[in-house]
């Protein structure tokens, strides 16, 4: 089944490949129509002087002129094809390496790392080999964001289930899928923050001394400046007048300069990143869509306008771009005010059309970050999309769950039942027999659960509730924190979120691993009693047996589970299985034999 989805992508790639290619051709010969125009402009010089006559010139610099403009635009949609193409074949070749070796080009979240989140660093929700490097298709860092918040924390149940739907919509078009990444990886290169510099100048209006009379003459200047230097030819002394509009023109646009260059700041290049969001709004605008939560979004989009707004910006934005050129921008303002007249209409756009202008960005973000999950549905089609369970009490009940960020071929699956039920689940197990896994795989699926997401396992019922975690728990010199104190700081955080009547589900290694064995198996002891005082639900997973002995005192709350190992001529075997009761056989004293010390 997995090999189909990667034989689908490497059809994907291979046939956006040849297209990039086709335009890359079609861009090279116009390339060389240019340079055959520019070579017949010269000719018509050459004839032109030879003959003595400027009328060939004239004609010939017309048509040619016309000529080498529409090669210029052609060459140029050529161009936008094939970097379109080549996008796609790169979002295609990324799908591959994803499912492959989970690889990925887009951003693997480290800059939302934080270790002292409830479970993000136990469980490796970001960073390298991390759930959201498998995940992230956000080109956009508020696409990076939005993913970031849903897999941090958990979300109403109503909230959920539309995210479940609007992903399976989403895996149903994976053509529009990859069409949106390609047309959004230009955002990968975007500088951090011109977005919000961006919306920061569109938020803040300028003034302009003198509009009232300035807008109606920028309508007028090139035509009297046309008219003195036509003038010039038949009436000498309209030359003097024509040098001195020229000159009025360019004093006019540099004493407005404070007013021009707030604008200009925002012309280098982002007129081709709007036009970039203008294109994949349009995108989502004209899609036809089922499920209402996508249906919904580009609704907004579309009462909004917001591909025609953000396109209109674009296109200003480019124009007032033309005068970063010296001299090209020295002509415009001589005759057109330039810059004077592209600011003023920026100014106009801002007035208009400013309203509401963040929250069309923030539903592409939402759209990338839906994308994400519709790809783990793609490239993972024995995923479920678990159930989300209802009722005061705790459900948890799932069907051959796996890691997912655990290769197909040798991780290990395994059952679990809490049914709408209060347990503390005690894990006892020998060293690498499993336990760890089996409680980030609990964790990270419960997370991918809640998150609208698919669950890397055969099915899944699960109550909307927050995640615990107390795995690896480190010690900080810049915080002069030794590892007991830094557990003891985790333990409070628990209790705290368990006795504020939260719904809290934890997953806790190895209790206060930072202390001697006596008083580690008495406050192990007495912080789950305090759990279940509290009406704590979790799982903690041990090597102390004498915490197991806890289901003698409190049968109806405590439940013992094991991972076991087999050993075979002095060889340990392991069948990662979780099995109910408590583990007989360890494996210490062999692993130390391996190293050449014998324990009696």
């Amino acid at each position: 089944m997995m090999q189909d989805v990667i034989n689908d992508y490497k059809n994907r790639a291979k046939q956006a490949a040849a297209e990039a290619e086709k335009y890359k051709s079609l861009s090279n010969t116009y390339s060389l129509y240019r340079l055959v125009i520019f070579g017949l402009m010269v000719l018509s010089v050459i004839i032109a002087a030879k003959l003595d006559t400027f009328t060939i010139i004239a004609v010939a610099a017309a048509i040619l002129v016309f000529c080498f403009t529409w090669l210029v635009s052609r060459q140029g949609e050529f161009d936008k094809q094939k970097a379109y193409y080549q996008n796609l074949e790169r979002v295609n070749e990324n799908e591959i390496q994803s499912i492959v070796d989970h690889k990925n080009i887009y951003p693997n979240g480290q800059q939302f790392a934080d270790e002292k989140h409830f479970y993000t660093s136990d469980l490796d929700i970001f960073g390298e080999a991390s759930l959201f490097q498998l995940a992230n298709r956000a080109a956009t860092a508020r696409g990076n964001q939005k993913l970031s918040a849903w897999l941090s924390a958990p979300t109403d149940k109503s909230e959920i289930l539309s995210r479940q739907q609007a992903v399976k919509e989403l895996a149903g078009k994976a053509g529009w899928k990859h069409d949106m990444q390609a047309r959004l990886l230009f955002a990968m290169d975007e500088k951090a923050g011109r977005l919000d510099a961006l919306f920061s100048y569109l938020q803040t209006p300028l003034e302009l001394n003198g509009r009232k009379w300035i807008v109606p003459y920028i309508k007028v200047s090139p035509w009297l400046l046309l008219v003195t230097i036509i003038g010039g030819y038949f009436y000498h002394p309209a030359n003097t007048a024509a040098i001195v509009l020229g000159i009025f023109n360019i004093g006019l646009v540099s004493s407005r300069g404070s007013f021009i260059a707030k604008s200009s700041s925002i012309a280098d290049k982002m007129g081709d990143v709007l036009a970039g969001y203008a294109d994949a709004y349009k995108r989502i605008e004209l899609e036809q869509w089922e499920q209402d939560r996508c249906r919904n979004l580009a609704q907004k989009l579309v009462s909004e306008g917001a591909s025609k707004k953000i396109a209109k910006l674009a296109a200003l934005v480019n124009k007032l771009g033309y005068s970063l050129n010296m001299i090209v921008g020295f002509v415009l303002n001589l005759f057109f005010l330039w810059t004077l007249k592209q600011t003023i209409a920026i100014e106009d756009w801002k007035r208009d059309n400013q309203h509401n202008l963040e929250d069309a960005f923030d539903i592409i973000a939402e759209f990338e970050a839906l994308l994400g999950l519709a790809g783990l549905h793609i490239n993972y089609p024995a995923w479920c999309f678990p159930q989300i369970a209802d009722g005061g009490n705790y459900t948890l009940i799932a069907k051959n769950l796996a890691h997912p960020l655990i290769s197909e071929d040798i991780r290990v699956a395994n059952d679990y039942e809490l049914d709408h039920a209060l347990n503390i689940d005690i894990i006892t197990g020998s060293n690498m027999a499993g336990k760890s896994t089996f409680l980030r795989t609990i964790g990270i699926n419960t997370v991918l659960a809640l998150s609208g997401a698919p669950v890397c396992g055969d099915s899944m019922q699960v109550s909307v509730m927050e995640i615990i975690s107390y795995m690896r728990i480190k010690d900080s010199l810049s915080e002069s924190t030794s590892t007991f104190k830094a557990e003891i700081d985790r333990l409070q955080m628990l209790l705290t979120e368990v006795a504020g009547h939260k719904k809290v589900f934890f997953l806790v290694d190895e209790m206060l691993r930072g202390t001697n064995s006596i008083d580690k198996y008495r406050g192990s002891k007495a912080v789950i009693i305090q759990l279940m005082s509290s009406k704590g639900v979790g799982m903690v997973a041990t090597h102390d047996l004498q915490i197991a002995e806890l289901e003698k005192d409190y049968p109806d709350y405590i439940r013992n589970f094991y991972f076991d190992i087999q050993v075979k001529d002095g060889e340990m075997l392991f069948d990662y299985k979780i099995k109910h009761g408590e583990c007989k056989t360890f494996n210490a004293s062999l692993l130390l034999k391996q190293i050449g010390i014998d324990v009696e």
